[in-house]
Formats: C-alpha cells, sequence, structure tokens
C-alpha cells in the first residue's frame, strides 16, 4: 500500500509534496536586539530542506519589536530582518531534497515577552538596564514570575493588527510560502482568548466572541495583504490544562470562525497559558485535539507533539485523525528524519535527482 504520509497536499495553490513537515522552533540566536537571522538559521532551517522535510516553518518572528519573546528573538517588522529570511527562503527552495516549501509563523509573545532566554544563566522578565522593555498584555495580571504588563489600549491593539498585517506583506515579498499566525503557546493572541487571562470588559473580552475577537481580527488582516492563492494556517493551544481556561470545546468554535474568515489549516497544540496548567505529556498526546477540530470544524489539521517515529506519523494521517504531521524535537535530532521514514515505510518518493544518487540503493 502507498504511504499515506508521503502523499501531497493541496492547499489553495500550494502544492506540497507529502505531509511530514517541520513544526517553528525558537532558536534564541538572532543578532541581539535587530532580530535578524543569521548563518545558524539558514543551516538549521537548511537542514530540514535537504533531509526531505515538504513544509518548514520558521520559528515565531515577532511582528514589532515588543513581540519579541526574548533580545535574541527574531522578528519581521524591518528591511534588515527581511534580507535575512529572504537568504534563508531562496536556500531551502533551491535545496529541498523534494520541492520543499517554507511558510513565516508571525508572532506577538505580549506579557510573555522580554524574557530570558533559555540558555541564559538567569531567568524571568530581562529588565531595561539589559536590554529588555515594558510587556503588553490584555490586563496588567502578569504570567507568574514576569513583570506585570501594561493593559493594551484600544490603539494599541489596532496597532498590533496592522503590525501583523504588515509583518504579513513582508513574509509575501520576501517569498515565503505560506504564512501561519501564532495564536498559542500562551501568547498574545491566546492571551486574549483564554478566560485565565483576559478579564476585560470591553469588545475585546466579556465574552467568548469578544475574546476571540483580536486573533480573527488579525485573521482578516493578513488574509487580506496575502494572495488569494497563498494558504493562511493557524496554530492554536486547543486547552490551557487548567480549570476554568479554554477547552476543545471552544477552540472548534474558534477553527470554525477562522475558517470562514479563509483560514485553510489549523495546526493544533495546547498549554502555555498559565504557569498552573496540568499537561499529561505522552507519545502523540495532542493527536486526538487536531481530530477533534477536523471532524467537528470542518477544516484540515497539523497534529504536533511527542511525534518521533514513522509508524506514528503514518497512522495519524492514514487514519484520517490530521491532515499533516509537524515535527520539531525529532527533526533536531535526525534533521533527514524524513529520507528515513521513507525508506522505513517502504515508500519510494521523487526526490530531486542528487539525493537519488546519494541514498544507498538498499537503504540506510
Amino acid at each position: 500500500m502507498p504511504s499515506a504520509l508521503f502523499t501531497p497536499l493541496q492547499l489553495r495553490s500550494l502544492h506540497i509534496a507529502h505531509r511530514g513537515w517541520v513544526s517553528p522552533m525558537c532558536q534564541y540566536s538572532c543578532t541581539p536586539e535587530t532580530g535578524e537571522p543569521n548563518d545558524w538559521h539558514l543551516m538549521h532551517l537548511g537542514s530540514f530542506a535537504a533531509g526531505g522535510a515538504a513544509l518548514i516553518l520558521s520559528e515565531a518572528a515577532a511582528v514589532n519589536a515588543s513581540g519579541r519573546i526574548s533580545p535574541r528573538d527574531a522578528g519581521l517588522y524591518s528591511d534588515e530582518q527581511a534580507a535575512g529570511w529572504e537568504r534563508i527562503v531562496h536556500f531551502v527552495h533551491q535545496h529541498g531534497a523534494v520541492d520543499c516549501k517554507i511558510g513565516a509563523q508571525l508572532a506577538h509573545a505580549g506579557r510573555k515577552a522580554s524574557t530570558y532566554w533559555p540558555f541564559s544563566d538567569r531567568t524571568g522578565s530581562v529588565p531595561a538596564s539589559d536590554g529588555g522593555w515594558v510587556t503588553f498584555g490584555p490586563t496588567q495580571q502578569p504570567y507568574d514570575g514576569y513583570a506585570a504588563p501594561e493593559a493594551m489600549s484600544e490603539e494599541d491593539i489596532h496597532g498590533v493588527i496592522a503590525d501583523f498585517a504588515a509583518a504579513a506583506a513582508r513574509a509575501v515579498a520576501v517569498g515565503f510560502d505560506t504564512v501561519e499566525i501564532h495564536g498559542a503557546h500562551g501568547y498574545l493572541l491566546h492571551q486574549f482568548q483564554s478566560p485565565l487571562i483576559n478579564t476585560r470588559i470591553d469588545k475585546w473580552g466579556g465574552t467568548e466572541n469578544g475574546r476571540n475577537r483580536l486573533m480573527l481580527a488579525v485573521v482578516d488582516a493578513v488574509r487580506e495583504v496575502i494572495p488569494d492563492s497563498m494558504p493562511l494556517l493557524l496554530r492554536i493551544s486547543a486547552t490551557d490544562w487548567a480549570e476554568g481556561g479554554v477547552d476543545v470545546d471552544a477552540s472548534v468554535r474558534l477553527a470554525k470562525a477562522a475558517s470562514e474568515r479563509g483560514v485553510d489549516l489549523v495546526d493544533v497544540s495546547s498549554g502555555g497559558a498559565v504557569a498552573h496548567q496540568q499537561i499529561r505529556p505522552a507519545p502523540g498526546y495532542q493527536a486526538g485535539f487536531a481530530e477533534q477540530v477536523k471532524r467537528d470544524a470542518g477544516i484540515p489539521t497539523g497534529a504536533v507533539g511527542l511525534l518521533t517515529s514513522a509508524t506514528q506519523a503514518e497512522d495519524i494521517v492514514a487514519n484520517g485523525r490530521a491532515d499533516a504531521v509537524f515535527m520539531a524535537r525529532a527533526a533536531l535530532r535526525d534533521p533527514h528524519w524524513w529520507l528515513r521514514a521513507a525508506y522505513e515505510l517502504g515508500h519510494e518518493i521523487s526526490w530531486v535527482p542528487q539525493y537519488r544518487r546519494a541514498i544507498p540503493r538498499h537503504g540506510f
């Protein structure tokens, strides 16, 4: 039987060679303060293209300077950043083992911005004396252990919406094949969505529709500036893993509304909103969320989360639980994961000529 994982997928006019994709992974390795990707990112993302990935999503690129997770995070709000990304996009297009596509993930960290990078010897919020900045959120409620943000005004909110649109326009100009809006992991759009964080009583809060308003306004703004032929992806946290927070039913309703506004695939993750979350990780523990959103919202989904083996990924796609599988840690451990997976599944794929020569006759 042919492999389901290695069948192509069409999203609008974008032909994606197979269903094994690379999940966004922050590297905290950009030029400090300027947010420009560099040789590390070229090597990091380029290795996945050479290893057979069909679609790579960039790490979260902030839509403005205050939206960076740390001073070492990427952005897509300046010409210099755009030039750095253009070099990477060109490399991925030129050197993929298949016709590799690449998408830009656009984000704003909100109250979880201006934090120390994971390999620093410090944790928590970065003070201004060390290159940090004032953060913003739906209210002044801080994430546990972080500095309190400023509550966003109506003007601030509309400014962020415009910043997402401007970053999306830059992504198109750079040559990215698709755009993903980061609405998960406790960052700004998820902060507005979650009732555990958003206690506003104006039109940007109060009810589920009010809490979803910013996420959907960003969808509208981005959809307006990217070509009709380009697919739009949305990453969500299907559950907050905390009582009183976002649950899967609420995420289904959000996905339906996003689909009606032009989102073509929902990248289903979970968690990140609050420090007291109670996550129960296990192999493929989030695939069921992708399955429910796909079934109940009627929109294509991508599954992510402790997905490591070829047979595991094949099972998810073959049984219709999700339309694609995003790899992260497994790809870091083996940047040629897709070449190996095709061999393990006994699938003959149309690699570009130099890879057909390079793969041993009897596999790995």
